[in-house]
Parts: C-alpha cells; structure tokens; sequence
C-alpha cells in the first residue's frame, strides 16, 4: 500500500506540479525541469525536494517530519509510472540524484547517478539492455565512484588512479576500450577503496542508497566549496538547495547513444549559431568534468539525424519561451532524445551585451529589459586590455577559447599553490588537466585557467565565464603532469613558475609575458572608435545599451580628478563634471617643500611667504581643469591631508639630528625643525589636525585656495570658457566650522569675481557621523552636500583602512561577518543610514540642496542603486569607472520602476 503523503508542509513536487516561477521552493534544476515537463518536452519523470526540507534540515540535523513519507509516496508513484521498482534485480529502476540550487552554482554540489545499483540488480540492468555486460558494469562503477565521493568524501583521486591503472594495464588511454571483465574488475577495486575510507561495505539496500544522497545534497550546501562559492558570487547563504530525483536514461548504452551540453547562441561571443558538446556512449559528468575531449554539437547531425533535428527544435523553442541564452544539457539513449536540464546560460561580459541587443532586435525584450540583463561589472570586464601580438609571439599551443580576456602568471598546478602566489602578490595561471569544484579557491586566486581536456562546457569553462576569468580548456596538446609540476608541449617542458600567457578568446596559449592593449570598448569610451563606422557587434551593443541608459537615468556621474589630463580622459567616458578634486595631491612632489614651510611657519611673514609662493601654482592647476570641464561643474575639496603626509618622519629626522650631534655639525636648523615636528607630531593623523580644521588653525590657508580657484574661475570665463566652481570644505563636524569658512570665503570671492558672471558655491563633505546626524543644522550654511563615504566608513566602523583590510578583513569575510568589504560596497544599514538621514535632514532645511557622493562607492554597481534609491543628484568615481556607474544609473531607475519585458 502507498504511504499516504503527509499534507500539513508540502516537501515535495512532482515535475509535473510546478514551473519556473518556484525557483526559491524549488531551485532553478527542479523548477525548470517542471517548466519543460509542463511544455511537452522529453523529460524523464521524477520529483523535487525543496528548499524548505533543506533548510529544516540544516536547522535541526534531521529530515523534517512528514519527508521521508512524502519521498515514499513519491517513489512509488514515479516506479508505477516506468513500470519499474528501485533497484529490483530483475527490472531495476535507477534514479540519479541532483542539487539544485535558485542560482546556478555549477559544480559546486555533485550528482550522483544510477542510484538504485547493487551487486544483485547490475546483472538485471545488463538483461534490460539487452545483455550488454560492459554497459552495466561500467554505470555500477560510476555509481560506487560517485557515491564515493560525493556522498562519503572518499577521495576522488583514489577512484581515478584506479582507473588509470587498468587503463594501462589494457595499454590504453580511452576507457571506452575497457570491456566488460575490466570494468567488473574495476568495481571490485572501487569497493575495496569504498570500504578503506568509510570503514564499511558499500550499501548495497537501493533505498538507503537514496536516502544517503538526499541527505548528502542538503549538507553540501554548507559545504567549504559551495560556501566559497557562494561569497564569491554575492548568493543569499540562508537559501538552501533543492534535491531532484530523475528516471535514469543512459548515454553509455553504445554508439548510437551520448550525452551533450548545447547552447542556443555563442556563450563566450553571443554570436547566433549552434554551439556546444557532445560526446558519444557517455554519462553526463563525462562532458561537464572534460574527462574526454568532446566533438563539436554539429557532428550530431551525421551521427544522429533525428535526434539533432529535433534538439535544434527545443532549442529554438525553450529560446523563445525563456527569451534568452538557454544551457541545456541531454541525454540520447539509442536514438530516443531526452532533456535532462535547462536554465538561462552563463555567459561572458561581451556575450551578455551583444545577446542582450539581438533579443531586442528579434522583440523578445524591449531596451529597459536589455538594460537590466547587464551589470557593470561585465561593462568593467569588458574595459580590461588584450593582448598586442605581433611576429615575436607564436602560440605553443591551441585550445578552446572558453571565457575571454588576456592573462599572463606564472604557471601554477594546484589550487593551494594559486593561493598562496597570489596571496604575495604574484599573478599565476592555473594549469590542470580538467578542473573540478575543489579547485574552486585556486580558480578564485588565479589571473586564468588552463586546462589540457574539457570544451566550453566544462567545469573550468563554466566557472571561470561565471567569475570573468580568462580561460582556454581542451588544450589537448598539453601533456600535463601535475605531480612532476610541469607540462609538455611541443618539445617543451614548462616547470611551475614559468610564465605563460592565455588568450582566453582565441584559445591560444603563449610562453612568456605578452604585452596587452587597449579593449575596443575602451577605445570607443575613449572616442576613437565610432560605432557609426564600425561592424564590431560589441561595440553596437554596447553603444546601443549605454545610449539607453543615459537615457532612462537620473542620477548625473562625475569623476574624481585632480589633473587636466584626467579630468579630460573623464569627459571623453562621460562624466558630466568633476565630484572631487583634491588640493592635496597638487602640493606633492616638487611643491612638498611649499608645504612643509607653511605648516612648520612659527611667524606671519614666514607664512605669508609660503602662501604667496603657492598661490600662482594653484591657480594654474585650477585654470588647467576649468578649461578642460568647460561648461561643467567642479568640485575642489580643500586641502584635507593628514600632517604626516607632509612633514619629514619623526623618527628618521631625529635619527639624524643624533648622527649630526655626534659628529659635531652644526645642527641649529634640523634641531629646530625637529622640535616643530614634534610638536605637529600626531599617533593618529588621520583624527588631527587636517580638513577644516587645519584651514582654522593655518591663518591664510583657505584663503588663498579660495582666492586662487575665483581667480582661475574668472581668468578661463573671460577667455571664452565657462567655469563652474564648487568650493568643498572637508571634515566639517559642527555647522560653526563651515559657517567661519563661508563667511571668509564669500569675501574673497565676491572680490575676486566682480561682474565676471562667475558663480562659486559652497558646500560641505559629509565624512563625520556628527556632521550626518546634525545634517539640517549645517545645511543653513551649505549650498551642497557631497559625501565622503571613505571616511564615513572609516569612522562609522572605527577602521583605519590603512591597517584593517589586510590585518582582519580576509578573516571577517571568511566567517561570513561581512559579504563583501564596506569599503568597497556601501554598508547600507550603518553607513548607509548615515548617508539617508543627512539627505533627508538637509533637504528639508534646504529643499534646493544640492546631494552627492565622491569616495569610491560612486563606482561600485551595487552602491550607485543605493544612492539612486536615496535620491541624491549625482555620483563621483574614477575616471575609468564613470561608464560603469551611467550603465548602473540607468539600471537603478529600470529596477526601481519596473519595465516592460513582455
């Protein structure tokens, strides 16, 4: 009698049951299965587990109450419906068992397939194909191997190195040439090797089999690669993962069937076409983990006509209903098509624009969502260099371009070696045979990967297109040996530490460091390349794309830039001003001395002297950057630098005041300068003496920064051009320290200016939680507001940046404290209140009050969304991240009110 299936919490679906809008109940594998079976596709029968009995499960240590019913009901059902039982030795149903998570993590969890084997049922799996001993054997060993490793943690190698070894003892390298007795040979050593690191006999009860999996899947999800993973990609820890348990159908019966990975369009390029693997009396994990070189999806056709023809039809038709990029994998088991999974591909940056484009051409998507199919970090993907070849450089080698970009690093052939070079600083390449999940922290670590088996479909392939990591695999012309730490390639040995480097879009591999150029998209930034007399369809798209974007956002971007040259660079990327310029990094170099003799004045006339030396040399440099931002506005913070910046180091002056004393010099001069350093002395500068409040302390400072940049205003405006200053007063705590400021400040300027028509505002930076929270006392006073979140985080934190990223940061993302660093992504709940609560109170004492934000996270995708949501004006950035925030600019306000995607 069926076990009734307890109601009160529904565990489980069958496929037919749900759809792919239940990607969190039932993981994107298990709700895209359901989507197929529910349009009529051959997918084999079978049920999801949900995230919700995952989750029950990793809270308490056990199966919730009510699953392991739900499961029978389930099972019973499913063997009702093939007409089979699990693991009956005469008929035997087999089941394959595979995580699924709401976002694709590939290969981060193992499936286990032919659950459901044993000693008695292997030989009624042979009698159902027909008395094919070596097919049954050869899915029994699978099994023991995957079970092994996947659900026990044998070590994977052990299983491999067994493998090999009767490879060789046949005098082979393909196991497609190892009979029947060989591979029932080979169980034996499987379950010998099974029995050393579990301690018991291999389960040979096919439900217990299934029971184990189950259970495997859910701990997985917490698993060190998966949580690894997770971080990595920024995916929710608390979402748990599906487990689905599928019908086998079998791609190792013999020549006439095979398994496959297949494209809709190019993943790498985006280009249309028909993309992807295949390979011939195989099970899945063979293409996805490159163990033999795959043949091109196009060979299917003289293989197996039917069958292709038929794929190429779901393709077109899973294209259409998903309206995107779809990866899918199946199955043929002799000439019957079969599909196994689909989901919206992976792709690299450059693919995600040009399909994006050609999906609104086909009027799939409308430009808003072509807009919300791409990030900007694909778009900072996209900026990096390619290599510059030229007659010198000659490839040693060809593979599969399988995720674009130039990397060049030393070779390296494990994960932990990858960590710990880069962990001094140095790039590598990671060289191995085929990847796999454990490899997932060297991958992370590495410039690029490099691998001598696998197609684009692989685990190296798929993962390094999901990170933007260059990758070449199938590099077959390697002969990889990663124990002697080397690999061969025609004639030549390359040891670990040599340099190689990898064109992870032309497949081609380089000995030696390659010298990179300018990306195409950068150079049509940068105004050189005109996508009105080009056929490249990145550039179109990516013009397209960007157009749109510009279009649709709010949120102005300006750059930070201290220099005429970046300032121009910024423009020609877009920025609609300059957010930042700082003072400071003019007074280095040759000027420093200036400095030094102003901060250390013990009188007026010295003080005066060194302003008045400074003077011209800041209206030059501010003359330089009005011209080149004509018409735009200009930020200048005032000068903001932390003393120990600019006087001479304690301890190395005073070190050499005692040499000097004891070799009986005249030291008048150094000791007098040593006492004033002493004096200025700080143990924590950047809490002192800086900002405003050196602008209060030094009389005349201010003043003649206010005065140089009135007079550069005034000297570019009546030369043709059009000046737009905004005078920015760093550190500001208290409304009175702007308010003594402005007061000097608009003398000078109304002076200055006279009826030149030149314009100067003045504002404040927020980077003191005091001047946030009192934000609707100091918008009396201020015209602007612009905030400094570096310092905002520095202080709301109590970090000093200087020391805590290296000393604790790796630490605190590693045990989940943060995601990400709140120095790279704005931390919205502190931080970022802050940041609310000083645009609300501002803007309600001054509704006209202009709002922006200049540290860094003017740049980062995420925080530009934040800002937009906050409502203020603009965002400032580095130059070369201004596209990256217009692009998310206008993501900000698609996501924010929605578009139609039809």
């Amino acid at each position: 009698m069926a076990a009734q299936e307890t109601v009160d919490h529904k565990y489980v679906y069958d496929f037919a049951e749900g759809n792919k809008e239940l990607k969190d109940l039932l993981g994107g594998k298990g709700a895209n299965l359901a989507e197929m079976t529910n349009l009529g596709l051959p997918v084999p029968p079978g049920f999801t587990i949900t995230t919700e009995a995952c989750k029950a499960y990793l809270a308490t240590g056990r199966e919730p109450d009510g699953l392991a019913d739900q499961i029978e009901a389930h099972l019973e059902a499913l063997e009702r419906e093939m007409g089979r039982r699990l693991g009956d030795p005469g008929d035997p149903l087999l089941v394959s068992v595979r995580s699924g998570a709401k976002f694709s993590m590939p290969g981060m969890m193992e499936t286990v397939l032919n659950v459901g084997l044993n000693d008695r049922s292997v030989v009624g799996l042979s009698a159902q194909a027909g008395g094919n001993d070596r097919f049954a054997w050869d899915s029994y060993r699978r099994l023991i191997q995957m079970f092994g490793k996947t659900v026990c943690e044998v070590p994977g190698e052990e299983f491999e190195h067994a493998l090999d070894e009767v490879k060789r003892a046949k005098g082979t390298k393909n196991d497609l040439d190892l009979d029947a007795d060989d591979l029932r040979g080979l169980v034996d050593a499987y379950k010998k090797i099974f029995a050393k690191h579990t301690g018991r006999e291999f389960p040979q009860e096919p439900r217990e089999q299934l029971d184990l999996a189950i259970r495997a899947v859910f701990e997985s999800w917490n698993a060190e690669r998966a949580v690894l993973y997770r971080r990595q990609e920024r995916i929710p820890a608390d979402l748990g993962t599906a487990v689905n348990v599928v019908s086998m159908v079998f791609g190792n019966l013999g020549p006439d069937s095979g398994t496959g990975v297949a494209f809709t369009r190019d993943p790498a390029s985006g280009a249309q076409g028909i993309y992807g693997d295949y390979l011939a009396n195989a099970q899945g994990e063979d293409v996805v983990a490159g163990i033999r070189n795959t043949v091109p999806l196009q060979e299917l056709e003289q293989l197996d006509k039917k069958s292709y023809d038929e794929l190429l039809d779901i393709m077109a038709r899973l294209e259409g209903h998903y309206r995107d990029l779809c990866d899918i994998e199946f199955t043929i088991e002799r000439g019957k098509l079969w599909m196994l999974q689909t989901r919206v591909g992976k792709r690299t940056a450059a693919a995600a624009f040009v399909i994006a484009g050609q999906l609104v051409d086909e009027g799939l998507i409308d430009l808003d969502e072509a807009l919300h199919r791409v990030n900007g970090a694909q778009l900072a993907q996209l900026m990096f260099p390619r290599f510059r070849l030229d007659h010198e450089f000659q490839p040693v080698a060809k593979g599969i371009g399988a995720s674009p970009g130039a990397a060049s690093g030393k070779v390296v052939f494990t994960s932990a070696r990858a960590v710990e070079l880069a962990a001094e600083g140095e790039p590598v390449i990671l060289v191995r045979r085929e990847t796999n999940p454990d490899d997932l922290n060297g991958m992370i670590a590495a410039q690029g990967i490099l691998t001598s088996r696998g197609g684009k479909t692989s685990h190296a392939a798929v993962v390094a297109r999901g990170m933007g990591k260059t990758c070449v695999s199938g590099a077959d012309e390697l002969e990889v040996d990663v124990p002697a730490k080397r690999f061969t390639v025609g004639g030549q040995t390359v040891v670990e530490g040599d340099v190689v480097s990898i064109d992870g879009t032309t497949g081609k591999v380089y000995l030696g460091e390659v010298p990179v150029m300018p990306s195409e998209v950068v150079q049509y930034f940068e105004g050189s390349l005109d996508p009105e007399r080009t056929d490249d369809p990145l550039v179109l798209a990516v013009h397209r794309i960007m157009t749109h974007a510009d279009a649709r956002r709010r949120l102005l971007v300006r750059t930070n830039a201290d220099t005429g040259a970046d300032a121009a660079r910024a423009r020609r990327f877009g920025a609609e001003g300059i957010g930042l310029c700082r003072t400071e990094h003019m007074f280095l170099g040759d000027r420093r001395e200036l400095v030094e003799r102003l901060i250390l004045a013990r009188t007026d006339d010295e003080r005066e002297s060194a302003l008045a030396a400074l003077l011209p040399l800041q209206r030059a440099d501010f003359e330089e950057i009005f011209r080149e931002m004509d018409g735009l506005p200009v930020t200048v913070r005032l000068i903001d630098p932390p003393l120990h910046e600019f006087l001479p180091p304690l301890e190395q002056l005073a070190v050499n005041v005692a040499v000097a004393q004891e070799r009986g010099e005249d030291v008048a001069q150094e000791e007098a300068l040593l006492a004033a350093v002493r004096r200025m002395h700080e143990e924590n500068p950047m809490l002192g003496l800086r900002g405003v409040r050196l602008g209060l302390v030094i009389p005349g400072l201010f003043a003649m920064q206010v005065r140089a940049i009135a007079e550069a205003a005034v000297t570019v405006t009546r030369a043709g051009a059009v000046a737009k200053p905004e005078i920015m007063v760093p550190l500001v705590g208290a409304v009175q320290e702007l308010e003594t400021v402005r007061a000097e400040a608009e003398k000078i300027i109304a002076e200055v200016v006279g009826d030149s028509g030149v314009e100067v505002l003045i504002g404040t930076m927020i980077e003191v939680p005091r001047a946030a929270l009192t934000a609707g006392q100091i918008a009396e006073a201020a015209q602007f507001f612009s905030f400094g979140t570096n310092d905002l985080t520095q202080m709301g934190w109590g970090f000093s940046r200087d020391d805590v990223e290296g000393a604790f940061f790796w630490r605190y993302l590693e045990l989940g404290i943060f995601g990400i660093s709140p120095f790279e992504s704005i931390d919205r709940d502190g931080v970022g209140r802050l940041v609310r609560i000083a645009a609300e109170e501002g803007r309600a004492a001054r509704p006209e009050l202009k709002l922006g934000v200049c540290g860094e996270h003017g740049g980062d995708p995420d925080s530009v969304h934040f800002f937009h949501e906050v409502g203020l004006d603009y965002v400032s950035c580095s130059p070369f991240r201004v596209p990256v925030a217009r692009l998310e600019a206008g993501r900000a306000v698609v996501e924010t009110d929605g578009s139609d995607s039809r």
